[in-house]
């Protein structure tokens, strides 16, 4: 599991936690077992208040807590400038296949997105950074928003040939069923069987945790996961709801 407690699980909470409070709940998740873990991204802190320390925090757990997988999201050249100077050297390079949500999350439509994270992983793999390419609403992008399975299919293979060691399919929107999982699940591992695979899955009511599990028997064996579930994307009416740690360990 990666866990993005501190990232996806946080972004939507009102109250702002401090640095000591995220360097503690960062502490208790290594004491537990994870041994990977997204600490945060490197947005606009007006957009995103509750990132507003990515940089001090990664630093600090670098420095504090050993033996783990530090990584971070990263949505344009500024956040890849910021993640390099902390020290980063693992990092998700995100984008979203729907117009709509590009938008609203990156300020372009989904096209011209992609051009730019195929450029941006190209320079973070040629500084020898480990890339995982996220693609966001992967699976559609909400109610009359369709994302076609080889749109992704063709995404997916332009940021492999740039440098990305892993793909990370996203039901951003929290659309999926599990028959969507394995079929878009399958497609990219025939398109690229090279490349690891992951899954970042959003749902209530136990939708996620079926989906994970479609997932796996379809030969996923790394998914993003919060602490109770908590997250979801603040650009998505009613994306809500992440795999929870505890479900899926028990799972």
């Amino acid at each position: 599991f990666e866990d993005q407690t501190l990232r996806d699980g946080l972004q939507n909470e009102s109250r702002l936690l401090t640095l000591e409070e995220k360097l503690e709940i960062a502490r208790l998740l290594v004491a537990v077992g994870v041994r990977r873990l997204q600490v945060g991204s490197f947005v606009n802190p007006r957009r995103v208040p509750q990132m507003r320390q990515t940089d001090e925090l990664a630093s600090l757990v670098l420095g504090k807590l050993p033996n783990l997988l530090c990584t971070a999201l990263v949505l344009n050249g500024r956040g890849l400038e910021r993640a390099i100077r902390c020290g980063l050297r693992h990092l998700s390079l995100s984008v979203s296949l729907s117009d709509g949500h590009s938008h609203r999350n990156a300020g372009c439509a989904a096209g011209e997105a992609l051009e730019r994270m195929v450029v941006l992983v190209r320079q973070a793999t040629g500084q020898g950074i480990a890339v995982r390419a996220g693609l966001q609403c992967a699976f559609g992008g909400g109610e009359g928003d369709p994302v076609p399975w080889r749109r992704v299919v063709a995404a997916a293979g332009q940021l492999a040939a740039a440098g990305a060691r892993e793909i990370n399919l996203a039901d951003t929107a929290g659309v999926a069923s599990a028959d969507d999982i394995v079929h878009l699940v399958t497609r990219v591992r025939e398109a690229i069987p090279a490349a690891e695979m992951s899954l970042h899955l959003h749902g209530q009511r136990g939708r996620g945790l079926v989906n994970l599990e479609a997932g796996y028997r379809a030969g996923v064996h790394l998914f993003d996961v919060t602490l109770g579930g908590l997250g979801g994307c603040p650009f998505l009416s009613g994306a809500v709801g992440n795999i929870a740690l505890e479900a899926a360990v028990a799972l």
